[in-house]
């Protein structure tokens, strides 16, 4: 056998099926015969006749130096300006001719199986299940491209097809996948991605003709090419794809129940059979499983093995509660100085939750207590310790002189006496420039809207205290507006958030407790810089979660501009863009019991430099007397208001001169009271484990043997009560 060119071949075994029935001839070329040139090819790479494609490679792509050799009966696309409405687009169905039994195999072609369909090259047979059908055109070979009858290989594969007359686009979809053809495109779209193809699409005869690589990658149907045989086979079967998920997140050995989850895709009919390999309800040990999941469908296809590895952790063990107290007996008002020693697997002590029973700091009976500790681990295990303590007939302290002398700083104990009786300290004060701006009033908010609404410069502080009341989530923003010609900063100093929570008291608290925070370690410390007409959030934090209902947020926030901002504090659906329904929110009515208002110098500084603490006093604060409410303006109304309680108020107070041996602490006059106070740059908690009571004094701090400089800086906390006494009392002499 002669030949004029021998090919240089790839490694791809549809590369050959070009060389062997190329599209078009040289007129110069003689015919040669075709199986020997296909054989040749053959023997020159047996092993690219086993290869399997899945769609990535045209099953006829022309390789470089490929001898044409002319083949009788191939198709040409129309001529430019000649495009004929393929059957699709007319609504002719060209139906497959009068079906044949097919005789069988020849010795050198591949095994076909019964899920097969093969099409013949340059021909217009096709055999499925032993039945040869004809196409209205033949698969034909262009440019290395392989083209097929796009509605005979539908028909074959039992895909639908329809025509977009809209988009003028053939359209073919299988399952949830859908593909769309255009005449003379090399472009198409599968599930609405645009993507390209190895060849144009055309129409020869009424006959829509694309590329066949287009539609076995879309659809993901495997294909190998016989080059042999001169034809490819298409591989119908539909495996279902099984998949499977695993609860919980931390499995424990011999603790937890595992679930698993099939997730199942591309199932024909129903599921008739499943496999398990590894799989455990409970692993006795710990290590990592694997475990394989496959199923089998009602056309009796199984899908490919699915498999997971599941990590056991060594299962976790309750922590060990213990502590110890400095002895086993004492007298009645001796300090009782308690170590807390429980450990645990996995959590470090600080983070276990201790529950105490019958702690005291002294006991004022004799008698034999118990005193009990509980240690709780992040994952609810917990255990129990108690020891027995005894307390003798004899005295050391009375309990007064003992709170007086030894409650830590945090803490409270009950107030002995008429805290009224003490005689006021008469101090002077005069306030700063910091506008307040001040929203709680809705404090429930029924409805979306603006709760506030002002235009402010300079130094401003921000005390928003909301309650959720829509019956939906919903969230909150603080959006700043410049108004002005030129760009305008903005700059946060201080913040403090807290919620959402259902408890206004503990939201109001930690407000205070992060808002003070923030001045130690100027973590909150930003700035944003707003173009003439630009709109931008600020206080981000108040916006990050979202609201239920019931629920309470609380910010404080020192912030400072160079130029007026306005600044819209809104309600809204958690879903809505706040940016975007500015404009359309209402402004909210107040409730007629809460405060709103901007209200101008709301630093007030308070400093007394007589000597305080040799004998009882009070100073009060959020009185309305001794100290006045601040008197402002609610903008979006118009009315003159006032700060009852002065809620956003920073005070800043200095005691020049506090006696020695002196207890200073905080009892509220006005209901109860939660939050904190920085006293000497050391936050305190106002109090630890609550509220405050009027009966009852929390502990702030205690002078030692020297007259001494005392610094408070307060701010009252929303959702507690005004007014407040800082009380000053000389503690008894301690005995030694």
């Amino acid at each position: 056998m002669k030949l004029k060119k021998r090919s240089l071949l790839t490694v791809l075994a549809v590369a050959q099926l070009a060389a062997a029935y190329p599209a078009s001839a040289d007129a110069n070329t003689a015919d040669k015969p075709q199986q020997s040139v296909t054989q040749e090819v053959y023997e020159q790479n047996a092993a690219a006749t086993k290869a399997v494609t899945s769609g990535g490679t045209d099953a006829a792509q022309e390789t470089t130096d490929t001898t044409e050799t002319e083949t009788e009966g191939s198709q040409e696309p129309n001529e430019a300006g000649t495009t004929e409405v393929p059957a699709e687009e007319t609504g002719e169905v060209q139906d497959p001719a009068t079906t044949t039994e097919e005789q069988g195999n020849q010795n050198n072609q591949q095994t076909v199986t019964g899920k097969e369909l093969i099409l013949f090259f340059n021909s217009t047979k096709m055999v499925q299940d032993g039945v040869t059908y004809n196409a209205p055109q033949p698969m034909q070979v262009k440019k290395g491209v392989s083209y097929v009858p796009i509605r005979a290989l539908v028909d074959r594969v039992g895909f639908k097809v329809t025509y977009d007359k809209k988009t003028k686009e053939t359209v073919i979809t299988k399952g949830t996948n859908e593909l769309r053809f255009k005449t003379d495109s090399s472009k198409y779209t599968v599930n609405g991605v645009t993507k390209e193809m190895k060849g144009t699409s055309y129409q020869t005869k009424s006959t829509f003709m694309v590329p066949l690589t287009a539609i076995t990658q879309a659809l993901d149907i495997q294909y190998k090419v016989d080059n042999v045989g001169k034809r490819v086979i298409m591989n119908l079967e539909t495996k279902p794809v099984a998949k499977f998920t695993v609860g919980p997140k931390e499995i424990y050995a011999g603790q937890t129940t595992v679930t698993y989850t099939p997730q199942l895709e591309n199932v024909q009919g129903e599921i008739i059979d499943e496999r398990w390999e590894g799989k455990q309800d409970i692993f006795d040990a710990p290590g990592q499983y694997i475990v394989t999941y496959s199923v089998q469908d009602s056309t009796g296809a199984w899908s490919e093995p699915y498999s997971q590895t599941i990590t056991v952790i060594q299962p976790n063990l309750p922590p060990v509660a213990m502590f110890e107290t400095d002895k086993s007996e004492y007298k009645m008002g001796e300090l009782i100085t308690y170590t807390n020693q429980s450990t645990d697997d996995q959590d470090k002590p600080e983070d276990l939750t201790y529950k105490w029973e019958n702690k005291q700091y002294a006991f004022f009976t004799p008698g034999v207590y118990t005193i009990k500790l509980t240690a709780t681990d992040k994952k609810g295990l917990s255990s129990t310790y108690e020891t027995t303590i005894n307390v003798t007939n004899e005295t050391l302290y009375q309990e007064e002189d003992f709170n007086m002398l030894f409650i830590p700083e945090g803490e409270k104990f009950t107030f002995l006496g008429n805290v009224t009786s003490r005689p006021k300290i008469n101090y002077d004060f005069y306030d700063e420039p910091s506008t307040l701006i001040r929203s709680n009033s809705p404090e429930t908010v029924n409805s979306e809207g603006i709760v506030y609404q002002e235009t402010a410069v300079g130094d401003m502080r921000f005390m928003i205290h909301h309650v959720n009341n829509l019956n939906k989530n919903v969230k909150m923003y603080v959006i700043a507006t410049n108004k002005n010609s030129t760009p305008v900063t903005l700059r946060q100093d201080y913040l403090g958030f807290a919620g959402p929570s259902p408890i206004a008291t503990a939201a109001g608290k930690k407000s205070v407790l992060n808002y003070f925070q923030s001045m130690q370690d100027d973590s909150k410390r930003t700035s944003v810089t707003l173009a003439p007409g630009e709109q931008k959030l600020v206080m981000t934090e108040l916006s990050d979660v979202r609201m239920k209902q019931g629920h309470v947020i609380s910010l404080y926030s020192d912030m400072y501009s160079d130029l007026p901002i306005q600044f819209d504090v809104v309600m809204i659906d958690e879903k809505s863009d706040p940016l975007k329904v500015l404009s359309t929110l209402p402004i909210l009515n107040r409730d007629g019991v809460h405060n709103r208002g901007t209200y101008p110098d709301s630093t007030r500084i308070i400093r007394y430099s007589e000597l305080v603490g040799a004998e009882s006093e009070r100073l009060i604060l959020g009185d309305n007397q001794d100290d006045p409410n601040l008197e402002g303006m609610d903008p979006m109304v118009g009315d003159i208001t006032h700060n009852t309680g002065n809620f956003g108020v920073l005070y800043k107070i200095t005691l020049d001169r506090v006696a020695p041996d002196t207890l200073i602490s905080f009892n509220p006059r006005g209901g109860k009271y939660s939050g904190y106070a920085m006293v000497n740059g050391t936050i305190v908690p106002i109090y630890s484990l609550g509220q405050v009571a009027p009966g009852e004094q929390a502990v702030l701090y205690r002078t030692g043997d020297y007259e001494q400089k005392v610094e408070i800086m307060l701010t009252a906390a929303p959702g507690s009560n005004l007014p407040v006494n800082l009380l000053f009392t000389q503690m008894p002499e301690a005995i030694h």
